[in-house]
Protein backbone atom coordinates (compact mmCIF):
# COMPACT_ATOMS: atom_id res chain seq x y z
CA UNK A 1 0.00 0.00 0.00
CA UNK A 2 1.36 3.51 -1.20
CA UNK A 3 1.49 6.59 1.77
CA UNK A 4 -0.34 9.62 0.36
CA UNK A 5 1.80 12.52 1.06
CA UNK A 6 -0.79 15.20 1.64
CA UNK A 7 -3.93 12.77 2.82
CA UNK A 8 -6.24 14.85 4.59
CA UNK A 9 -10.20 15.08 4.73
CA UNK A 10 -12.05 17.66 5.06
CA UNK A 11 -15.46 18.77 4.46
CA UNK A 12 -16.37 21.91 2.21
CA UNK A 13 -20.18 23.35 2.51
CA UNK A 14 -20.75 24.36 -1.05
CA UNK A 15 -23.41 26.50 0.20
CA UNK A 16 -21.62 28.65 1.98
CA UNK A 17 -18.36 30.57 1.77
CA UNK A 18 -17.49 29.56 -1.85
CA UNK A 19 -16.28 32.21 -4.19
CA UNK A 20 -18.30 32.65 -7.38
CA UNK A 21 -16.44 32.81 -11.24
CA UNK A 22 -17.86 35.15 -13.96
CA UNK A 23 -18.85 31.78 -16.07
CA UNK A 24 -22.53 32.56 -16.76
CA UNK A 25 -24.53 34.30 -19.28
CA UNK A 26 -27.96 34.74 -17.86
CA UNK A 27 -29.74 34.16 -14.36
CA UNK A 28 -27.34 31.70 -12.25
CA UNK A 29 -24.07 31.20 -11.01
CA UNK A 30 -20.64 28.75 -10.87
CA UNK A 31 -19.53 28.70 -6.98
CA UNK A 32 -15.58 27.14 -7.13
CA UNK A 33 -16.53 24.37 -4.46
CA UNK A 34 -12.68 22.93 -4.58
CA UNK A 35 -9.68 24.32 -6.47
CA UNK A 36 -5.77 25.88 -5.52
CA UNK A 37 -7.81 28.44 -3.98
CA UNK A 38 -8.87 26.16 -0.99
CA UNK A 39 -5.99 23.10 -1.68
CA UNK A 40 -7.04 21.38 -4.50
CA UNK A 41 -4.14 19.77 -6.44
CA UNK A 42 -5.40 16.90 -8.13
CA UNK A 43 -9.12 17.62 -8.53
CA UNK A 44 -11.47 20.82 -8.90
CA UNK A 45 -14.74 21.53 -9.38
CA UNK A 46 -17.44 23.77 -9.15
CA UNK A 47 -21.26 23.95 -8.52
CA UNK A 48 -22.70 25.55 -11.66
CA UNK A 49 -26.47 26.37 -11.52
CA UNK A 50 -28.33 27.80 -14.77
CA UNK A 51 -31.74 29.21 -14.56
CA UNK A 52 -34.12 28.54 -18.00
CA UNK A 53 -32.37 30.37 -21.13
CA UNK A 54 -29.04 30.91 -19.15
CA UNK A 55 -25.53 29.30 -20.10
CA UNK A 56 -21.85 29.07 -19.53
CA UNK A 57 -19.24 30.96 -21.62
CA UNK A 58 -17.42 29.31 -23.73
CA UNK A 59 -15.07 26.86 -22.11
CA UNK A 60 -12.36 25.03 -23.05
CA UNK A 61 -9.31 23.36 -20.51
CA UNK A 62 -5.98 21.74 -20.88
CA UNK A 63 -6.97 18.85 -19.37
CA UNK A 64 -10.61 16.23 -19.52
CA UNK A 65 -13.45 17.55 -17.88
CA UNK A 66 -16.27 15.67 -15.90
CA UNK A 67 -20.02 17.17 -15.04
CA UNK A 68 -22.47 15.28 -12.90
CA UNK A 69 -26.06 16.66 -13.58
CA UNK A 70 -27.78 16.78 -9.71
CA UNK A 71 -30.73 18.47 -11.28
CA UNK A 72 -33.13 19.44 -14.14
CA UNK A 73 -32.06 19.30 -17.96
CA UNK A 74 -30.02 20.90 -20.74
CA UNK A 75 -27.57 20.07 -23.12
CA UNK A 76 -24.11 20.41 -23.30
CA UNK A 77 -22.77 22.03 -26.53
CA UNK A 78 -20.00 21.06 -28.36
CA UNK A 79 -17.90 24.58 -29.19
CA UNK A 80 -15.81 22.60 -32.36
CA UNK A 81 -18.20 20.43 -34.15
CA UNK A 82 -21.88 22.53 -33.02
CA UNK A 83 -23.14 18.99 -31.78
CA UNK A 84 -25.72 19.75 -28.65
CA UNK A 85 -25.77 16.53 -26.02
CA UNK A 86 -29.37 16.67 -23.94
CA UNK A 87 -28.59 15.56 -20.74
CA UNK A 88 -31.00 15.31 -17.48
CA UNK A 89 -30.43 14.49 -13.57
CA UNK A 90 -28.27 11.13 -13.45
CA UNK A 91 -26.13 11.84 -16.26
CA UNK A 92 -22.62 12.47 -16.58
CA UNK A 93 -20.54 13.74 -19.27
CA UNK A 94 -16.97 13.94 -19.96
CA UNK A 95 -15.27 16.40 -22.26
CA UNK A 96 -11.34 15.43 -23.78
CA UNK A 97 -9.03 18.19 -23.06
CA UNK A 98 -9.09 20.85 -25.55
CA UNK A 99 -12.11 20.81 -26.92
CA UNK A 100 -14.41 23.28 -26.30
CA UNK A 101 -17.57 23.70 -24.84
CA UNK A 102 -20.91 25.43 -22.99
CA UNK A 103 -23.75 24.55 -20.49
CA UNK A 104 -27.23 25.34 -21.46
CA UNK A 105 -30.08 25.02 -19.41
CA UNK A 106 -33.02 23.28 -20.41
CA UNK A 107 -36.69 24.66 -19.35
CA UNK A 108 -36.78 24.35 -15.71
CA UNK A 109 -32.87 24.85 -15.62
CA UNK A 110 -30.26 22.99 -14.68
CA UNK A 111 -27.78 22.35 -11.73
CA UNK A 112 -24.53 20.47 -12.68
CA UNK A 113 -21.34 19.66 -10.65
CA UNK A 114 -18.23 19.42 -11.94
CA UNK A 115 -14.93 20.75 -13.74
CA UNK A 116 -11.41 20.10 -15.04
CA UNK A 117 -9.23 18.01 -13.60
CA UNK A 118 -6.36 18.94 -12.91
CA UNK A 119 -7.92 21.97 -11.99
CA UNK A 120 -7.58 24.86 -15.01
CA UNK A 121 -5.10 27.67 -13.57
CA UNK A 122 -6.84 30.06 -15.98
CA UNK A 123 -10.00 29.02 -14.83
CA UNK A 124 -9.37 29.74 -11.06
CA UNK A 125 -6.77 32.64 -11.57
CA UNK A 126 -8.65 35.17 -9.79
CA UNK A 127 -9.26 33.36 -6.71
CA UNK A 128 -7.10 34.20 -4.02
CA UNK A 129 -5.60 31.10 -2.12
CA UNK A 130 -6.61 30.38 1.71
CA UNK A 131 -3.73 27.95 2.14
CA UNK A 132 -1.18 30.17 2.31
Amino acid sequence: MSSVPHSRVRVIDSAAGCPEIPIVEGEGNAKVVLSPHNGGTFRSFQLISLQQGARTVSLCHGSDCVYYVIAGTGCIVDENGGARLAFAEGHMVHIDAGDGYRIEAGDGGITVVGGPCPPDAGLYAGLISKEG
